[in-house]
């Protein structure tokens, strides 16, 4: 959400913002109703005033034993007007609070401008692409019947995972291992519900914009979460704590839920694009003189993990009509496939500034006095599975259809067939 001062005095700024996002601007609408909602201010404090003129002169002439029922009756006429408008007013500010969540966030200044991520600008590469004396495989062959598409497809329907013996042993091994490297930096582990209600998926960003997106329990009005960065951003909704205690630092598991509505045949071969999949996910509760400090600090702490799997990586900025709806700046990092011979992301680390904490009403309090302020939110994958899954396999496999892991996850190297 974006701040009203800025809507009223910068609108040119949230117009711009909007177009290089390609995101809807109902700017000129909002202005309308602000400027409706001021003159309705207006005319109710001079209702006011005259209320207040009018009680003294019923006190007078009532205490020198003259008659006040002209003042009582244009009293009355005047409560009723206040009435009327305050209840236009409570209209308006309904109306001006929904119009409001259809503004995007704005870009930082250092964000490149681009319609979609043929535009994003690889700002780091690091990592050998292994290389082959036969042709690699992709991941779907080398787990064979390990990658059970028939079960998931008779449980679920398509594009949901089943893992079997060591294909799932891998992945809750992977899980383990990326809570432990995050608890032992410094964050602290979450176990949060895997369903949010309106409020928490209005909060941080994904309602109304991407509400259709999601899988709606229509009779608790609940959704099951698209990431955890939603349970997490909302722990603190509606909450203000001291300046002290910042930065909060959080991690958590979850599975994540996304119907990928428009997708369809887009990567959706083996687990490239699925319905559910795994990811432990990072927010942070930063002030705000230091956000852009801990994006780049999470940046790096992103890359520590994919060079302990000896996965090769590339970092890229995204450009401003690749970026999220609620991002102000954001890091993809994409793994080599090398039996897909393709980058697939697996993970995204944004700084949403004051975006999500004006939605939620997260603030702190500042160390000196003062009105509280509001926080910076960023958040990270770290990392999203199943993609990880597909790059460790295809990247250490041999050519008789084994692969060998990194010590990382099996305490040496082992070789799985």
């Amino acid at each position: 959400m974006l701040d009203r001062g800025l809507l009223r005095n910068e609108p040119d700024r949230v117009r711009e913002a909007s177009l290089n996002k390609g995101e809807p601007c109902p700017i000129d609408r909002w202005l309308s109703l602000d400027r409706k909602r001021r003159d309705l201010l207006g005319r109710t404090e001079t209702l006011r005033r005259r209320r207040n003129e009018l009680s003294l002169e019923v006190s007078s002439l009532k205490k020198n034993g003259e008659s006040a029922d002209i003042q009582i009756a244009e009293s009355k006429k005047v409560g009723d007007s206040i009435g009327l408008i305050d209840k236009e007013l409570s209209a308006i500010d309904r109306t001006m609070a929904e119009v409001e969540l259809q503004f995007t966030n704005i870009p930082d200044q250092d964000v490149p401008i681009g319609k979609n991520e043929s535009d994003n600008e690889i700002v780091k590469a690091a990592g050998a692409k292994p290389s082959f004396d036969f042709k690699p495989k992709p991941h779907w062959e080398i787990l064979g019947n390990l990658f059970d598409q028939k079960a998931s497809g008779d449980i679920a329907g398509a594009n949901f995972i089943l893992l079997r013996g060591w294909a799932a042993w891998l992945q809750r091994k992977l899980i383990n291992w990326m809570m432990d490297f995050h608890s032992e930096a410094g964050m602290e582990e979450i176990w949060t519900p895997f369903l949010a209600n309106r409020e928490s998926m209005t909060a941080s960003g994904q309602i109304p914009k991407l509400e259709y997106d999601m899988y709606h329990i229509e009779k608790d009005d609940l959704f099951l979460i698209p990431t955890g960065e939603v349970p997490l951003t909302n722990i603190y909704r509606n909450t203000t704590v001291n300046e002290g205690v910042l930065p909060v630092k959080l991690v958590g598991y979850t599975p994540c839920f996304r119907r990928e509505a428009g997708s369809y045949g887009k990567d959706t071969r083996g687990l490239n694009r699925v319905h559910q999949f795994e990811k432990v996910e990072m927010v942070r509760f930063e002030h705000p003189d230091r956000s852009e400090e801990a994006l780049e600090e999470m940046v790096s702490h992103v890359e520590k993990m994919l060079g302990l799997l000896e996965l090769p990586y590339r970092i890229s900025i995204l450009s401003t009509g690749d970026l999220s709806f609620a991002a102000a700046k954001c890091y993809d990092f994409e793994v080599w496939s090398a039996g897909q011979e393709k980058w697939l992301e697996v993970s995204s680390i944004s700084n949403f500034r004051d975006f999500q904490s004006r939605r939620g009403n997260i603030r702190y309090k500042p160390a000196g006095g003062g009105k509280p302020l509001f926080v910076h939110t960023l958040n990270g994958s770290g990392l999203a599975l199943p993609r990880i899954i597909a790059a460790l396999i295809e990247n250490g496999q041999t050519e008789d259809g084994k692969f060998t892991l990194p010590s990382v996850i099996s305490t040496k190297p082992v070789i799985y067939s």
